[in-house]
Protein backbone atom coordinates (compact mmCIF):
# COMPACT_ATOMS: atom_id res chain seq x y z
CA UNK A 1 0.00 0.00 0.00
CA UNK A 2 1.21 3.52 -0.77
CA UNK A 3 3.25 5.33 1.79
CA UNK A 4 6.09 7.78 1.68
CA UNK A 5 9.28 7.67 3.70
CA UNK A 6 12.57 9.45 4.34
CA UNK A 7 15.35 7.97 6.47
CA UNK A 8 18.10 9.14 8.79
CA UNK A 9 20.16 7.80 11.67
CA UNK A 10 20.38 8.81 15.29
CA UNK A 11 23.28 11.23 14.85
CA UNK A 12 21.37 13.27 12.27
CA UNK A 13 22.13 16.97 12.51
CA UNK A 14 22.31 18.03 8.88
CA UNK A 15 19.94 19.52 6.36
CA UNK A 16 17.91 16.89 4.48
CA UNK A 17 17.19 19.08 1.49
CA UNK A 18 17.73 16.12 -0.84
CA UNK A 19 14.61 14.41 0.44
CA UNK A 20 12.30 17.33 -0.21
CA UNK A 21 9.66 16.82 -2.85
CA UNK A 22 6.00 17.05 -3.66
CA UNK A 23 3.68 14.63 -1.83
CA UNK A 24 2.94 11.46 -3.72
CA UNK A 25 -0.49 10.55 -5.03
CA UNK A 26 -2.22 7.24 -4.23
CA UNK A 27 -1.15 4.49 -6.58
CA UNK A 28 -3.65 2.47 -8.63
CA UNK A 29 -5.29 -0.63 -7.20
CA UNK A 30 -2.84 -3.55 -7.41
CA UNK A 31 -3.44 -6.24 -9.98
CA UNK A 32 -2.79 -9.95 -9.77
CA UNK A 33 0.42 -11.44 -11.07
CA UNK A 34 0.63 -15.19 -11.55
CA UNK A 35 3.90 -16.79 -10.45
CA UNK A 36 6.08 -18.33 -13.15
CA UNK A 37 7.18 -21.95 -13.46
CA UNK A 38 5.14 -24.57 -11.66
CA UNK A 39 1.77 -23.20 -10.57
CA UNK A 40 1.01 -22.96 -6.88
CA UNK A 41 -2.51 -23.91 -5.84
CA UNK A 42 -4.51 -23.21 -2.72
CA UNK A 43 -6.78 -26.18 -2.09
CA UNK A 44 -9.65 -25.87 0.36
CA UNK A 45 -11.30 -28.84 2.04
CA UNK A 46 -15.03 -29.04 2.70
CA UNK A 47 -14.45 -29.82 6.36
CA UNK A 48 -12.86 -27.69 9.02
CA UNK A 49 -9.63 -29.67 8.95
CA UNK A 50 -7.53 -31.54 6.45
CA UNK A 51 -5.74 -34.80 7.14
CA UNK A 52 -2.68 -36.73 6.08
CA UNK A 53 -4.92 -38.80 3.81
CA UNK A 54 -6.30 -35.65 2.21
CA UNK A 55 -2.79 -34.39 1.47
CA UNK A 56 -1.87 -37.81 0.10
CA UNK A 57 -4.81 -37.66 -2.30
CA UNK A 58 -3.62 -34.28 -3.56
CA UNK A 59 -0.17 -35.72 -4.12
CA UNK A 60 -1.70 -38.66 -5.98
CA UNK A 61 -3.45 -36.19 -8.28
CA UNK A 62 -0.05 -34.94 -9.39
CA UNK A 63 0.69 -32.14 -6.95
CA UNK A 64 3.63 -31.57 -4.64
CA UNK A 65 2.25 -30.58 -1.25
CA UNK A 66 4.26 -27.69 0.21
CA UNK A 67 2.05 -26.92 3.20
CA UNK A 68 -0.79 -28.75 4.93
CA UNK A 69 -2.68 -26.41 7.22
CA UNK A 70 -4.81 -28.89 9.11
CA UNK A 71 -6.04 -26.13 11.42
CA UNK A 72 -8.05 -24.48 8.65
CA UNK A 73 -8.55 -27.24 6.09
CA UNK A 74 -6.18 -25.80 3.49
CA UNK A 75 -3.41 -27.45 1.51
CA UNK A 76 -0.86 -25.60 -0.63
CA UNK A 77 0.56 -27.58 -3.54
CA UNK A 78 2.48 -27.00 -6.74
CA UNK A 79 2.22 -28.70 -10.11
CA UNK A 80 3.32 -28.06 -13.67
CA UNK A 81 0.64 -30.42 -14.99
CA UNK A 82 -2.18 -28.44 -16.67
CA UNK A 83 -4.62 -31.18 -15.72
CA UNK A 84 -3.80 -31.09 -12.02
CA UNK A 85 -6.50 -28.63 -10.96
CA UNK A 86 -9.26 -30.71 -12.52
CA UNK A 87 -7.98 -33.93 -10.94
CA UNK A 88 -7.48 -32.33 -7.55
CA UNK A 89 -10.95 -30.85 -7.74
CA UNK A 90 -12.41 -34.34 -8.04
CA UNK A 91 -10.70 -35.55 -4.86
CA UNK A 92 -13.23 -36.38 -2.18
CA UNK A 93 -13.73 -33.54 0.35
CA UNK A 94 -12.13 -30.94 -1.91
CA UNK A 95 -14.26 -27.81 -1.99
CA UNK A 96 -12.11 -25.48 -4.12
CA UNK A 97 -8.88 -25.61 -6.10
CA UNK A 98 -7.60 -22.17 -7.05
CA UNK A 99 -4.31 -20.89 -8.43
CA UNK A 100 -2.39 -18.88 -5.87
CA UNK A 101 -1.84 -15.23 -6.69
CA UNK A 102 1.00 -12.83 -5.93
CA UNK A 103 -0.10 -9.30 -5.05
CA UNK A 104 1.82 -6.08 -4.51
CA UNK A 105 0.78 -5.47 -0.91
CA UNK A 106 3.18 -2.58 -0.17
CA UNK A 107 5.12 -0.19 -2.38
CA UNK A 108 8.90 -0.69 -1.97
CA UNK A 109 10.07 1.96 -4.41
CA UNK A 110 10.60 5.01 -2.26
CA UNK A 111 13.66 7.34 -1.94
CA UNK A 112 15.75 7.44 1.22
CA UNK A 113 18.37 9.69 2.80
CA UNK A 114 20.69 8.33 5.52
CA UNK A 115 22.82 10.23 8.02
CA UNK A 116 25.36 9.40 10.78
CA UNK A 117 25.27 6.81 13.54
CA UNK A 118 23.42 6.59 16.84
CA UNK A 119 24.91 8.48 19.77
CA UNK A 120 22.35 7.80 22.50
CA UNK A 121 23.47 6.68 25.95
CA UNK A 122 21.71 3.52 27.18
CA UNK A 123 23.10 4.22 30.64
CA UNK A 124 21.18 7.47 31.05
CA UNK A 125 18.40 7.43 33.63
CA UNK A 126 15.27 8.96 32.16
CA UNK A 127 12.75 10.66 34.44
CA UNK A 128 10.03 9.14 32.27
CA UNK A 129 9.81 6.24 29.83
CA UNK A 130 11.39 7.22 26.52
CA UNK A 131 12.54 10.52 27.95
CA UNK A 132 16.05 10.33 26.49
CA UNK A 133 15.37 8.72 23.10
CA UNK A 134 17.30 10.65 20.47
CA UNK A 135 14.22 11.41 18.35
CA UNK A 136 11.57 11.51 21.08
CA UNK A 137 10.89 15.22 20.55
CA UNK A 138 9.94 14.60 16.92
CA UNK A 139 7.89 11.50 17.72
CA UNK A 140 4.43 13.02 17.83
CA UNK A 141 2.63 9.69 17.33
CA UNK A 142 2.93 8.32 20.92
CA UNK A 143 1.59 11.61 22.27
CA UNK A 144 -1.30 11.60 19.80
CA UNK A 145 -2.69 8.46 21.45
CA UNK A 146 -1.63 9.28 25.05
CA UNK A 147 0.91 6.46 25.23
CA UNK A 148 3.05 8.26 27.84
CA UNK A 149 0.06 8.10 30.21
CA UNK A 150 0.03 4.31 29.93
CA UNK A 151 3.79 4.12 30.49
CA UNK A 152 3.59 6.38 33.52
CA UNK A 153 0.93 4.07 34.98
CA UNK A 154 3.39 1.18 34.69
CA UNK A 155 2.11 -0.49 31.52
CA UNK A 156 4.56 -1.03 28.67
CA UNK A 157 3.30 -4.27 27.13
CA UNK A 158 5.51 -6.71 29.05
CA UNK A 159 4.30 -10.26 28.39
CA UNK A 160 2.48 -9.43 25.17
CA UNK A 161 3.69 -11.15 21.99
CA UNK A 162 3.11 -9.30 18.71
CA UNK A 163 3.71 -11.00 15.36
CA UNK A 164 4.69 -8.61 12.56
CA UNK A 165 3.50 -10.17 9.27
CA UNK A 166 5.41 -8.13 6.74
CA UNK A 167 8.66 -8.05 4.77
CA UNK A 168 12.06 -8.43 6.38
CA UNK A 169 12.92 -7.21 9.87
CA UNK A 170 16.41 -5.89 10.55
CA UNK A 171 17.06 -8.25 13.45
CA UNK A 172 20.28 -6.50 14.53
CA UNK A 173 18.81 -3.01 14.68
CA UNK A 174 19.55 -1.41 18.05
CA UNK A 175 15.87 -0.49 18.50
CA UNK A 176 14.54 -3.92 17.43
CA UNK A 177 16.97 -6.57 18.68
CA UNK A 178 16.28 -6.23 22.43
CA UNK A 179 12.61 -7.14 21.98
CA UNK A 180 12.79 -9.56 19.04
CA UNK A 181 12.09 -13.27 19.53
CA UNK A 182 14.49 -14.55 16.89
CA UNK A 183 13.81 -18.20 17.74
CA UNK A 184 10.13 -17.88 16.79
CA UNK A 185 10.65 -15.54 13.83
CA UNK A 186 10.42 -17.22 10.45
CA UNK A 187 9.75 -16.76 6.75
CA UNK A 188 7.10 -18.17 4.45
CA UNK A 189 8.67 -16.61 1.36
CA UNK A 190 10.49 -19.41 -0.48
CA UNK A 191 14.24 -18.98 -0.42
CA UNK A 192 14.19 -16.00 1.94
CA UNK A 193 14.96 -15.72 5.66
CA UNK A 194 12.84 -13.59 7.99
CA UNK A 195 15.52 -10.90 8.39
CA UNK A 196 16.05 -10.14 4.71
CA UNK A 197 14.37 -7.88 2.19
CA UNK A 198 15.20 -5.55 -0.69
CA UNK A 199 16.23 -1.90 -0.59
CA UNK A 200 17.10 0.33 2.34
CA UNK A 201 13.74 1.05 3.94
CA UNK A 202 12.46 -2.35 5.07
CA UNK A 203 8.80 -1.73 5.77
CA UNK A 204 8.64 -4.54 8.35
CA UNK A 205 11.41 -3.00 10.46
CA UNK A 206 9.61 0.34 10.59
CA UNK A 207 6.32 -1.31 11.51
CA UNK A 208 7.95 -3.42 14.24
CA UNK A 209 9.57 -0.34 15.75
CA UNK A 210 6.25 1.49 15.95
CA UNK A 211 4.82 -1.40 17.95
CA UNK A 212 7.69 -2.15 20.26
CA UNK A 213 10.97 -0.24 19.96
CA UNK A 214 12.36 -0.46 23.51
CA UNK A 215 12.82 2.53 25.79
CA UNK A 216 16.61 2.24 25.71
CA UNK A 217 17.54 5.93 25.49
CA UNK A 218 18.94 5.55 21.98
CA UNK A 219 16.59 6.32 19.08
CA UNK A 220 12.80 6.06 19.26
CA UNK A 221 10.28 4.40 21.57
CA UNK A 222 7.43 2.11 20.53
CA UNK A 223 3.86 2.23 21.80
CA UNK A 224 4.48 -0.98 23.78
CA UNK A 225 8.22 -0.77 24.53
CA UNK A 226 8.35 -4.00 26.54
CA UNK A 227 6.31 -6.17 24.15
CA UNK A 228 7.95 -9.14 22.44
CA UNK A 229 8.18 -8.85 18.66
CA UNK A 230 8.04 -11.82 16.28
CA UNK A 231 9.06 -11.38 12.65
CA UNK A 232 6.95 -13.42 10.23
CA UNK A 233 8.04 -12.73 6.67
CA UNK A 234 5.19 -13.04 4.16
CA UNK A 235 6.30 -10.37 1.67
CA UNK A 236 9.43 -9.70 -0.32
CA UNK A 237 10.06 -6.35 -1.96
CA UNK A 238 6.44 -5.50 -1.15
CA UNK A 239 4.92 -8.51 -2.93
CA UNK A 240 3.39 -11.60 -1.38
CA UNK A 241 1.36 -14.63 -2.34
CA UNK A 242 -1.95 -15.33 -0.64
CA UNK A 243 -0.54 -18.68 0.46
CA UNK A 244 2.37 -16.97 2.24
CA UNK A 245 0.07 -14.63 4.14
CA UNK A 246 -2.31 -17.46 5.05
CA UNK A 247 0.52 -19.63 6.36
CA UNK A 248 1.94 -16.70 8.30
CA UNK A 249 -1.36 -16.05 10.06
CA UNK A 250 -1.81 -19.69 11.03
CA UNK A 251 1.76 -19.96 12.29
CA UNK A 252 1.59 -16.74 14.30
CA UNK A 253 -1.72 -17.72 15.91
CA UNK A 254 -0.68 -21.25 16.84
CA UNK A 255 0.65 -21.67 20.41
CA UNK A 256 4.34 -22.37 20.90
CA UNK A 257 3.52 -25.76 22.41
CA UNK A 258 1.97 -26.71 19.05
CA UNK A 259 4.87 -25.43 16.98
CA UNK A 260 3.65 -21.90 16.34
CA UNK A 261 4.78 -18.42 17.31
CA UNK A 262 2.45 -18.06 20.26
CA UNK A 263 1.40 -14.53 19.35
CA UNK A 264 -1.31 -12.65 21.23
CA UNK A 265 -1.58 -10.01 18.50
CA UNK A 266 -0.95 -10.09 14.76
CA UNK A 267 -0.22 -6.87 12.89
CA UNK A 268 -0.59 -6.82 9.11
CA UNK A 269 0.46 -3.49 7.64
CA UNK A 270 -0.26 -4.79 4.19
CA UNK A 271 -3.23 -4.85 1.91
CA UNK A 272 -4.71 -4.64 -1.56
CA UNK A 273 -8.00 -3.84 -3.21
CA UNK A 274 -9.07 -7.05 -4.91
CA UNK A 275 -11.66 -7.10 -7.72
CA UNK A 276 -14.48 -9.27 -6.44
CA UNK A 277 -15.14 -10.84 -9.81
CA UNK A 278 -11.53 -11.78 -10.52
CA UNK A 279 -10.57 -15.32 -11.37
CA UNK A 280 -10.19 -17.44 -8.25
CA UNK A 281 -10.79 -14.50 -5.92
CA UNK A 282 -13.63 -16.13 -3.98
CA UNK A 283 -11.52 -19.17 -3.16
CA UNK A 284 -8.52 -17.13 -2.04
CA UNK A 285 -10.69 -14.89 0.12
CA UNK A 286 -12.28 -17.98 1.64
CA UNK A 287 -8.87 -19.42 2.55
CA UNK A 288 -7.68 -16.10 3.95
CA UNK A 289 -10.87 -15.77 5.96
CA UNK A 290 -10.38 -19.23 7.39
CA UNK A 291 -6.95 -18.14 8.59
CA UNK A 292 -8.13 -14.94 10.29
CA UNK A 293 -11.05 -16.82 11.84
CA UNK A 294 -8.62 -19.44 13.16
CA UNK A 295 -6.57 -16.68 14.78
CA UNK A 296 -9.69 -15.29 16.44
CA UNK A 297 -10.68 -18.72 17.69
CA UNK A 298 -7.21 -19.20 19.18
CA UNK A 299 -7.54 -15.94 21.09
CA UNK A 300 -5.32 -13.83 18.83
CA UNK A 301 -6.24 -10.23 17.97
CA UNK A 302 -5.64 -9.45 14.28
CA UNK A 303 -5.10 -5.82 13.23
CA UNK A 304 -4.57 -4.59 9.67
CA UNK A 305 -4.05 -1.42 7.67
CA UNK A 306 -7.17 -0.16 5.90
CA UNK A 307 -5.36 1.01 2.76
CA UNK A 308 -4.02 4.22 1.29
CA UNK A 309 -6.03 4.91 -1.85
CA UNK A 310 -8.38 7.55 -0.31
CA UNK A 311 -11.29 5.29 -1.22
CA UNK A 312 -14.76 5.31 0.34
CA UNK A 313 -15.06 1.60 1.02
CA UNK A 314 -18.79 1.94 1.66
CA UNK A 315 -19.31 2.86 -1.98
CA UNK A 316 -16.83 0.62 -3.78
CA UNK A 317 -18.92 -2.41 -4.64
CA UNK A 318 -16.43 -4.02 -7.03
CA UNK A 319 -13.46 -4.15 -4.63
CA UNK A 320 -12.74 -5.91 -1.38
CA UNK A 321 -9.78 -4.72 0.69
CA UNK A 322 -7.85 -7.54 2.28
CA UNK A 323 -6.84 -8.49 4.84
CA UNK A 324 -8.53 -5.44 6.39
CA UNK A 325 -12.01 -6.72 5.47
CA UNK A 326 -11.36 -10.39 6.27
CA UNK A 327 -13.37 -11.91 9.14
CA UNK A 328 -12.44 -10.86 12.68
CA UNK A 329 -9.85 -8.31 11.53
CA UNK A 330 -9.64 -4.86 13.12
CA UNK A 331 -9.11 -2.39 10.25
CA UNK A 332 -7.29 0.86 11.02
CA UNK A 333 -7.45 4.21 9.23
CA UNK A 334 -4.75 6.88 9.44
CA UNK A 335 -4.60 10.31 11.03
CA UNK A 336 -1.82 12.87 10.95
CA UNK A 337 -0.97 16.53 11.52
CA UNK A 338 -0.35 19.14 8.87
CA UNK A 339 2.53 21.31 10.00
CA UNK A 340 3.75 19.62 13.20
CA UNK A 341 7.12 21.32 12.82
CA UNK A 342 5.29 24.64 12.52
CA UNK A 343 3.38 24.12 15.75
CA UNK A 344 0.29 22.19 14.60
CA UNK A 345 -1.21 20.11 17.40
CA UNK A 346 -4.21 18.56 15.65
CA UNK A 347 -3.09 14.95 15.41
CA UNK A 348 -6.66 13.78 14.73
CA UNK A 349 -6.89 15.12 11.20
CA UNK A 350 -7.76 12.30 8.73
CA UNK A 351 -4.74 11.64 6.52
CA UNK A 352 -5.04 12.73 2.91
CA UNK A 353 -4.59 9.18 1.58
CA UNK A 354 -6.48 6.99 4.05
CA UNK A 355 -9.28 4.69 2.99
CA UNK A 356 -12.48 5.24 4.96
CA UNK A 357 -15.99 3.91 5.40
CA UNK A 358 -18.15 2.69 8.28
CA UNK A 359 -18.42 -0.80 6.82
CA UNK A 360 -14.70 -1.40 7.31
CA UNK A 361 -12.95 1.01 9.68
CA UNK A 362 -12.83 -0.11 13.31
CA UNK A 363 -10.42 2.47 14.76
CA UNK A 364 -8.09 5.28 13.75
CA UNK A 365 -4.44 5.68 14.67
CA UNK A 366 -1.48 7.96 13.91
CA UNK A 367 -0.29 7.24 10.39
CA UNK A 368 1.20 10.60 9.45
CA UNK A 369 0.82 12.60 6.27
CA UNK A 370 2.83 14.39 3.58
CA UNK A 371 0.23 16.92 2.43
CA UNK A 372 1.79 20.13 3.74
CA UNK A 373 2.39 22.35 0.68
CA UNK A 374 5.83 23.47 -0.36
CA UNK A 375 9.37 22.47 0.53
CA UNK A 376 10.28 25.01 3.20
CA UNK A 377 12.81 23.76 5.76
CA UNK A 378 12.08 23.34 9.45
CA UNK A 379 14.37 22.58 12.39
CA UNK A 380 13.43 20.66 15.54
CA UNK A 381 15.58 19.64 18.52
CA UNK A 382 16.99 16.20 19.11
CA UNK A 383 18.39 14.65 22.28
CA UNK A 384 20.69 15.00 24.12
CA UNK A 385 21.62 18.02 22.00
CA UNK A 386 21.55 19.30 18.44
CA UNK A 387 18.85 19.62 15.83
CA UNK A 388 17.33 17.92 12.81
CA UNK A 389 16.55 20.03 9.76
CA UNK A 390 14.50 18.86 6.81
CA UNK A 391 11.47 19.84 4.73
CA UNK A 392 8.66 20.84 7.09
CA UNK A 393 6.23 18.29 5.64
CA UNK A 394 8.58 15.42 6.53
CA UNK A 395 8.01 15.98 10.25
CA UNK A 396 4.31 15.17 9.75
CA UNK A 397 5.21 11.54 9.08
CA UNK A 398 5.88 8.81 11.65
CA UNK A 399 9.42 8.19 12.90
CA UNK A 400 10.63 4.62 13.59
CA UNK A 401 13.61 2.30 12.92
CA UNK A 402 14.36 1.12 9.38
CA UNK A 403 16.99 -0.93 7.55
CA UNK A 404 19.46 1.60 6.19
CA UNK A 405 22.34 0.77 3.87
CA UNK A 406 25.44 -1.33 4.38
CA UNK A 407 26.11 -2.52 7.90
CA UNK A 408 24.02 0.16 9.60
CA UNK A 409 22.05 -1.02 12.61
CA UNK A 410 20.90 2.42 13.72
CA UNK A 411 18.98 3.96 10.83
CA UNK A 412 15.61 5.62 11.37
CA UNK A 413 12.96 6.68 8.87
CA UNK A 414 9.92 8.83 8.57
CA UNK A 415 7.02 7.14 6.81
CA UNK A 416 3.31 7.75 6.38
CA UNK A 417 0.47 5.34 5.68
CA UNK A 418 -2.19 3.21 7.28
CA UNK A 419 0.79 0.85 7.52
CA UNK A 420 2.02 3.12 10.32
CA UNK A 421 -1.40 3.56 11.97
CA UNK A 422 -2.05 -0.18 12.26
CA UNK A 423 1.01 -0.96 14.43
CA UNK A 424 0.17 1.96 16.71
CA UNK A 425 -3.20 0.32 17.40
CA UNK A 426 -1.45 -3.06 17.73
CA UNK A 427 0.80 -1.44 20.32
CA UNK A 428 -2.21 -0.31 22.34
CA UNK A 429 -3.61 -3.84 22.11
CA UNK A 430 -0.26 -5.07 23.46
CA UNK A 431 -0.58 -2.70 26.40
CA UNK A 432 -3.99 -4.23 27.16
CA UNK A 433 -2.61 -7.77 26.98
CA UNK A 434 0.42 -6.76 29.02
CA UNK A 435 -1.85 -5.51 31.78
CA UNK A 436 -4.45 -8.30 31.74
CA UNK A 437 -2.57 -11.31 30.40
CA UNK A 438 -3.82 -13.30 27.38
CA UNK A 439 -7.11 -11.70 26.38
CA UNK A 440 -9.71 -12.86 23.86
CA UNK A 441 -9.79 -10.58 20.80
CA UNK A 442 -13.43 -9.70 21.44
CA UNK A 443 -12.42 -8.35 24.83
CA UNK A 444 -9.40 -6.53 23.40
CA UNK A 445 -11.60 -4.85 20.79
CA UNK A 446 -14.19 -3.97 23.43
CA UNK A 447 -11.50 -2.36 25.57
CA UNK A 448 -10.16 -0.42 22.60
CA UNK A 449 -13.69 0.74 21.80
CA UNK A 450 -14.58 1.72 25.37
CA UNK A 451 -11.37 3.70 25.80
CA UNK A 452 -11.18 5.35 22.37
CA UNK A 453 -11.84 9.03 21.83
CA UNK A 454 -15.12 9.26 19.91
CA UNK A 455 -14.27 11.70 17.12
CA UNK A 456 -16.24 12.79 14.10
CA UNK A 457 -19.95 12.09 14.35
CA UNK A 458 -21.05 10.26 17.52
CA UNK A 459 -20.69 6.48 17.32
CA UNK A 460 -19.35 4.80 14.23
CA UNK A 461 -17.69 7.25 11.86
CA UNK A 462 -16.39 7.05 8.29
CA UNK A 463 -12.84 8.06 9.17
CA UNK A 464 -12.53 7.21 12.86
CA UNK A 465 -14.61 4.06 13.11
CA UNK A 466 -15.34 3.69 16.82
CA UNK A 467 -12.76 6.31 17.62
CA UNK A 468 -9.08 7.17 17.79
CA UNK A 469 -7.38 4.77 20.20
CA UNK A 470 -6.29 6.12 23.58
CA UNK A 471 -3.51 4.12 25.24
CA UNK A 472 -3.77 5.71 28.68
CA UNK A 473 -7.50 5.00 29.02
CA UNK A 474 -7.07 1.53 27.52
CA UNK A 475 -5.13 0.40 30.60
CA UNK A 476 -7.18 2.17 33.22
Amino acid sequence: MRFRYVSLTAAAAAVLAACAGEPVSPRPTPTFNVTGGATTYVIIARGSSSSAAFAADIAAAGGTVTASLDQIGVVVATSDDPGFAARAGSVRDVQTVVADQVVQFTDPNQPTVELGEADGDPGQQAHQVGGHETFRLIQWAPDAISAPGAWAAGYQGAGARVAILDGGIRSTHIDIAPNLDVARSTSFVPGQVFNADVGTFWHGTHVAGIVGAPANNIGTVGIAPQATLIGVKVLHNGSGAFSWVIQGIVYAATPIAEGGAGAHIINMSLGAGIPKGGSGVAGLLNALGRATTYAYQRGVTVIAAAGNAAIDIDHTANLVFVPAMSPHVIAVSALGPMGFALGATNFDRPASYTNFGQSAIAFAGPGGDFALPGNALCTLPRLPAGTVTTACWVFDMVMAPCRGSGASISTYCWAAGTSMASPAVAGVAALIVGKNGPTHPAQVEAQLRQSADDLGKPGNDDFYGRGRVNAARAVQ
